[in-house]
């Protein structure tokens, strides 16, 4: 049986299994023959029309990788992980594009996030996303973890507050208009207790709908204050990534340089160079 290779993957077609209309999980299976415990893959059938787009997210609590073409999700992985992105990543890109039966010449561009989030995690999407798009010469399209999420909202009215995990007391947070997916306001790093205030003067009194991996602290914080209601499963996903790529390419055909969003400085730093009389005077 013919497998499906990319950057040295091997997949059998028989572990790609399709549900027609719908996503199904399948575990795929490596080059020599083992499983792969604990990641699974979701496959449709449905083929889709426009631009084909590979995505990767590990700016947030996990890592994840997506294929798609136009507003269709051909394939998608996700397996949660705070750490070992560096890992996880390269032969998870290779697994979601084997399995969707698409040569690699086929990726018009590369969506990767561009946080804010884990500092290590972004800078490893960031890395291999423009690693892959020089290889194959491709588009390197930038979105942030908020507009990822956003995106990946039901339509409907008021706006979209989208609420991200900062491992810190303060929480990354910026607001949408649901209905046509425009930020209102810039993303910000924020104190919960001074949540109501920030969100009042961006939303009025819109119905909210909250969003993100930490979007039930968000809504504790403005109990009693706002109509909210909580997205389920909404945590920053490469098949958000897929969209808010879309989205920008449609808003904006020609890209600026694509460089991680900083909220705040990272927790770890370069030590600085030492200058020759500095080392003298130790």
């Amino acid at each position: 049986m013919e497998n499906l290779v990319w950057f040295g993957f091997e997949v059998p077609k028989r572990g790609c299994h399709r549900n027609d209309g719908n996503f199904k999980s399948t575990t795929l299976v490596d080059r020599r023959g083992r499983g792969s415990p604990g990641q699974e893959i979701s496959v449709t059938s449905g083929r889709g029309a426009g631009l084909t787009l590979l995505a990767i997210e590990t700016a947030g609590s996990a890592c994840s990788a997506a294929v798609g073409r136009g507003s269709v999700v051909l394939v998608a992985e996700r397996q949660a992980m705070r750490y070992g992105h560096a890992e996880a990543l390269m032969p998870m890109v290779d697994r979601v594009v084997a399995a969707s039966g698409l040569s690699r010449a086929a990726l018009d561009g590369i969506a990767v996030a561009v946080g804010p989030g884990g500092f290590t995690g972004m800078r490893v999407g960031l890395g291999a996303a423009q690693g892959i798009a020089l290889a194959l010469k491709a588009r390197l399209i930038g979105v942030t973890s908020f507009a990822a999420v956003a995106a990946a909202l039901p339509a409907g009215t008021g706006a979209a507050l989208v609420a991200l995990d900062s491992r810190r007391e303060d929480l990354y947070i910026q607001l949408f208009d649901r209905a046509s997916g425009v930020p209102l306001g810039e993303p910000a790093a924020i104190m919960p207790a001074a949540l109501a205030e920030h969100v009042g003067a961006l939303a009025g009194n819109s119905r909210l709908l909250i969003a993100g991996d930490i979007a039930e602290i968000a809504a504790a914080a403005l109990a009693g204050r706002f109509d909210t209601e909580i997205a389920a499963e909404s945590a920053p996903d490469a098949r958000g990534v897929l969209a808010a790529g879309l989205r920008q390419i449609e808003r904006k055909p020609a890209d600026g340089p694509v460089r991680p969003l900083y909220l705040r400085p990272p927790d770890v730093t370069m030590p600085k160079q030492q200058t020759p009389l500095a080392t003298a005077r130790r």
